[in-house]
């Protein structure tokens, strides 16, 4: 009888769930990654880009983190948040332009962005799922800068 039940209960679990694509996931991630490569840009562009009017500087680490240290004018949107209708209220124009940084874009600077691995950057993350849903003008900030060396302007909230 417990036997009956775990089968059961497990092939319960392993049905398909139409809201968790991971082929899907698998397919736009290849695409993105090669929309993406051509739109990493200098520290120079980035700055040079978020002065012309219309761009959106895009923050998509916690808001702790944020609030700790940010680039001035950054809108905060937590990765977790990333949802249908966030990015409606954020950011309703999907032709406007979108530039993205992360915690790996900045050395010596653990507090407000600890390193996380390569693979795992949320600059990945972020792309991946802007491109998903429909963003297509979005550039990312593609170097390691040290933080004490960076151009960009900071600043906290208290």
């Amino acid at each position: 009888m417990r036997a009956l039940i775990a089968l059961v209960f497990f092939t319960g679990l392993a049905q398909a769930n139409p809201a968790i694509d991971m082929d899907g996931y698998l397919q736009v991630s290849r695409e993105a990654a090669e929309h993406r490569e051509p739109r990493r840009v200098s520290e120079e562009e980035f700055i040079r880009m978020s002065r012309e009017p219309g761009t959106v500087i895009l923050d998509a680490r916690s808001r702790e983190k944020f609030d700790e240290l940010h680039v001035k004018g950054a809108l905060s949107l937590p990765f977790p948040d990333i949802a249908v209708e966030s990015l409606e209220a954020a950011l309703p124009d999907r032709s406007a332009r979108i530039l993205i940084y992360c915690n790996n874009n900045f050395a010596n600077a653990e507090g407000p962005f600890p390193a996380k691995i390569a693979r795992a950057s949320l600059n990945l993350s972020t792309y991946i799922a802007l491109y998903s849903y429909g963003y297509r003008n979005v550039y990312e900030l593609g170097t390691l800068i040290d933080l004490k060396a960076s151009k960009l302007p900071f600043v906290s909230r208290p």
